[in-house]
């Protein structure tokens, strides 16, 4: 068996860049349609305007979202997520889903309901477990 050494294991290269707060939220908000820098400081009040825009450039640095800006009345910027932004689907959702499975929910409708909200959100298909 090989032994992963140093700076070589996938795992770690990972959570370098997805153990920074705020990384995953945002990742998360794009999935569910929030695409304006005001969009993503709306349910946290602890994230600063610098610290997000930190994030949102390191993000686009690591090619998971790029940004647009239109240039009409107010110059809006959007971001978005790339194609290698997308493959994270499946990891957001598999956080999700071990929380779920962790946690004490009022009712096991609620449970589905939240269930069903990621995976059509995230396009997670019927041959996933779960």
């Amino acid at each position: 068996m090989t032994k992963l050494e140093g700076n070589i294991c996938p795992v770690d290269q990972s959570l370098k860049l997805f153990s920074k707060k705020w990384h995953i939220q945002i990742i998360r908000d794009l999935f569910f349609g929030k695409n304006r820098f005001k969009e993503f400081k709306e349910d946290k009040p602890d994230l600063s305007n610098k610290v997000l825009t930190s994030c949102l450039k390191d993000l686009e640095s690591n090619g998971l979202i790029g940004k647009r800006t239109f240039e009409d009345n107010s110059k809006v910027t959007e971001y978005y997520l790339t194609d290698e932004g997308k493959r994270m689907n499946k990891i957001i959702y598999e956080l999700a889903m071990f929380t779920l499975e962790k946690d004490d929910f009022p009712s096991d409708n609620k449970r589905d309901e939240i269930i069903h909200l990621f995976r059509t959100t995230l396009n997670i298909g019927n041959q996933d477990k779960k």
